[in-house]
């Protein structure tokens, strides 16, 4: 086996260079049973997926991840038409792995690897809870599953590639995301390869926005190299919430959501804010938003009070910094 090490992340929009994803989809690991379904053709044998679509996103441009829809209720959103972004070299049978080094602020960039056999793990896991990953905080929800908020999300999971307490490869993810949106799709590759002894071409690709600690999502990409995306094949966005908890992607704070069956015990003082807010767009900001900076003078307001306040008026939050 050797380490994948480029020195800088493969080009981009490279996804014309594939043969279309056709074929069924293999169904979901046996801890998935709410998502059934990757590929969004062929599906007649099966649920269709109830996920979105999501066809311009583009990870070169920030406006174009900024513009992501909202969380609205499914874990993951399907980009591209579900086609992966590969490389055609990169379409071989030699296992490689490749992990970004962490940024100044301590974030996981991407995360590639050639699954198959020869990586993965061939003794139980280890303990990881030596690494804090950006934006992690210790924090209980008795309505979470597990209990705590957040867990140490490997990009690549265990299960696929062995790495145990590997900085480079560990973010903080909310249980929501790791258990309901990112297990499902490692479980699919896991299963593949172990019954095929096949390769499949993974990637993940922690989205921060701005400066925040926390990810707002990840991309999560896959090919099986061998059939040519015949059985593996997907390109979706995660997001990294949960549901009940309002987060702050600056710092990785949370409370409890202001609205819904879960009611803030402080009496909405957590909810207390300084916001910048655009008057033209009705949109708000962290004061330390890049877009907060580029308002004009004449839509530009300060604001110290109450979040939920801002969005009775008919302001929504800025999906850059996620107030």
């Amino acid at each position: 086996m050797r380490k994948y090490n480029r020195g800088m992340i493969l080009p981009l929009l490279l996804c014309l260079l594939f043969s279309a994803c056709s074929g069924t989809q293999r169904e979901a690991g046996s801890n998935s049973p709410d998502i059934a379904e990757v590929h969004i053709q062929e599906t007649s044998s099966k649920e269709e997926s109830s996920a979105a679509e999501y066809s311009s996103f583009d990870r070169t441009d920030a406006s174009s991840a900024a513009a992501l829809p909202d969380y609205s209720g499914e874990p993951y959103l399907i980009l591209d038409d579900n086609m992966p972004d590969f490389a055609e070299e990169d379409r071989t049978l030699e296992a490689f792995e490749y992990y970004s080094e962490l940024d100044s602020l301590g974030r996981c960039g991407t995360a590639y690897a050639n699954i198959c056999r020869e990586l993965m793990p061939t003794e139980e896991r280890e303990a990881i809870g030596m690494v804090k990953p950006s934006g992690w905080q210790t924090k209980k929800y008795e309505f979470v599953d597990g209990k705590y908020l957040y867990n140490r999300c490997h990009l690549i999971g265990f299960q696929l590639a062995a790495e145990n307490a590997n900085e480079k490869n560990l973010i903080t993810g909310t249980r929501y995301m790791n258990v309901d949106g990112m297990l499902p799709f490692e479980n699919q590759v896991a299963d593949y390869v172990k019954e095929t002894d096949g390769h499949v071409l993974y990637r993940v690709t922690p989205v921060f926005f701005g400066e925040n600690l926390l990810a707002s999502g990840v991309e999560m990409e896959a090919f099986s190299v061998e059939d040519e995306g015949e059985e593996i094949c997907f390109h979706v966005y995660v997001y990294n919430v949960q549901p009940g908890v309002e987060i702050n992607y600056a710092t990785g704070e949370s409370r409890p959501a202001a609205e819904g069956p879960y009611e803030s015990a402080d009496g909405g003082k957590f909810n207390q804010g300084e916001y910048i807010l655009n008057t033209n767009t009705k949109k708000f900001h962290l004061p330390s938003c890049d877009s907060a900076q580029d308002i004009k003078s004449e839509n530009r307001a300060s604001y110290t009070g109450n979040r939920s306040e801002l969005t009775e008026q008919g302001y929504s939050p800025c999906q850059r910094c996620r107030p």
